[in-house]
């Protein structure tokens, strides 16, 4: 692979996509060189188990003729040239899907996934499919599949004996380690805005509905999401409106911007997190935005009763909807029999295949809780959101994304405890279908690991909540990168 003074400029660089295609139009750097100082990257990280899949042939040629075209002088897409990764559990033409399972290890979709489609028609180049927790069941990415390195599971970029979070792990910790410019991801509780969080990078979650699932191995079919990952809120932005062909952002005046803070969300934070946290809020108020103190939201309790039943309902129906209508063709049955994770495996033997949920009082089926879950529960849980949202004026609700900074990798990290407290704050908004993204704000005192804001806005509110997070982070910065 080439060392050209480009590769080691690229290297060296820590650039957003615009910063990128700046570089490309006044000739400091081409595609060509991009791409190889990002495979460059990925082979020098391989210890972090980030990939499932590399296509250092395919992405080297899309570059090369990139920069061709672009020589030519012919006409040049948004993304021409821009390097991206696809988590695996979402469809790329040609490559594996694996889900990060043995499961799906000879699994090859024919066609893109629409949201792959839409980067790729706009001139991004897919440098190959991130290692994931497995089936996307979990917020750590502790897997032993498809390990590159000696050590197991998605590994953190800041700290290599951290995990990266999940379930998007690679997705996130390839960014964090500057291995692509951009990612898909998908969210189901927080599977993008955790790794994002432990990660230093950015995310949004999209409000439900508003980005197809067609083309993605699923968990829960009302609360899945794919959504885009980037170094920057700017870079969220444009791959959302090139997703969406929504292009408009409306205009934020950081003085008449009103934030609402939960402080059941910011109760049992670890030390760099609260720290870091309360520092960009302090940030925020001195440059003139108003923080409203919400002390009695309520938001976890109504989310409790609709949260895991709901998921552990829909994993079955939808999966095997799935198996059969565009995956491997197996069953549910013999897919679990190859799951690898134990947390993972004992989620559908224990849950999923027999329909049951945990109570305070046992093992109980879950259809009549799925059942209340989406005749009241869910209704109760929008509407409170809403009147929040009215009662304080708040623009949008903030708060640390993971109550934690990234744990250490070992065994122990899957028990529930730690899921717990990795997902306590995000997973309430998945549930209500709200736009929610993810912001880094800083790296904790103590450790040196990224801390990350998350704001979540009213359903439809996509365009808007991702202005104000440009307007934040213009604020606040960007962190070091790993």
């Amino acid at each position: 692979m080439s060392t050209s003074p480009l590769v080691a400029e690229a290297l060296s660089t820590d650039l957003c996509i615009h910063e990128a295609m700046t570089a490309f139009r006044d000739g400091t750097l081409t595609s060509t060189a991009l791409v190889e100082a990002c495979l460059r990257r990925i082979d020098e990280l391989r210890h972090l188990n980030v990939f499932v899949t590399v296509d250092a042939k395919g992405a080297l040629q899309a570059a090369e003729q990139t920069d061709r075209d672009r020589a030519a002088g012919k006409p040049l897409k948004p993304l021409a040239g821009i390097p991206f990764v696809v988590k695996d559990n979402i469809h790329a033409a040609g490559m594996p899907c694996t889900a990060g399972s043995p499961a799906f290890a000879d699994f090859v979709p024919a066609k893109d996934a629409p949201t792959v489609q839409k980067l790729r028609d706009a001139g991004a180049i897919v440098l190959g499919k991130t290692n994931l927790h497995e089936f996307a069941f979990g917020a750590t990415g502790y897997n032993r599949a498809f390990n590159t390195g000696s050590k197991v599971g998605i590994r953190n970029p800041y700290d290599s004996e951290r995990i990266a979070g999940g379930s998007s792990s690679g997705s996130a910790a390839a960014l964090g380690a500057r291995m692509s410019l951009a990612a898909l991801g998908t969210d189901t509780g927080g599977s993008m805005r955790i790794p994002c969080a432990l990660n230093g990078c950015a995310s949004l979650r999209p409000s439900s509905g508003r980005y197809p699932r067609l083309g993605t191995v699923p968990i829960s079919t009302s609360r899945d999401t794919v959504g885009p990952m980037a170094q920057c809120m700017s870079d969220v932005a444009l791959l959302d409106a090139l997703i969406t062909d929504e292009y408009t952002l409306p205009p934020i005046e950081l003085s008449k911007l009103r934030l609402g803070m939960p402080a059941q969300f910011w109760q049992g934070l670890d030390e760099d997190t609260q720290e870091a946290a309360l520092a960009a809020m302090d940030k925020l108020r001195a440059h003139g935005v108003t923080v409203v103190e919400i002390p009695h939201a309520q938001i976890f309790e109504l989310n409790q009763p609709i949260g895991f039943p709901v998921v552990i309902h829909e994993a079955r129906v939808g999966m095997q909807a799935y198996l059969r209508e565009q995956g491997p063709g197996m069953s549910i049955e013999e897919m679990v029999s190859k799951i690898h994770s134990p947390d993972v495996k004992s989620i559908y033997e224990q849950l999923v295949l027999p329909a049951k949920s945990p109570t305070p009082e046992g093992m109980v089926d879950v259809e009549p809780l799925f059942e209340a879950a989406e005749n009241t529960g869910r209704t109760a849980l929008k509407q409170h959101y809403q009147y929040l949202y009215d009662t304080y004026a708040a623009d949008a609700l903030i708060f640390p994304t993971s109550t934690i900074v990234a744990p250490v990798a070992c065994p122990e990290v899957n028990e529930p405890e730690i899921f717990e407290r990795l997902i306590r704050n995000t997973e309430p908004g998945a549930s209500a279908g709200l736009a929610c993204i993810q912001l880094p704000v800083g790296l904790g005192r103590r450790t040196g690991l990224p801390v990350g804001l998350e704001l979540d806005a009213p359903a439809g509110s996509d365009r808007r909540l991702l202005a104000i997070g440009i307007a934040l982070e213009s604020v606040l910065g960007r962190i070091p990168p790993a």
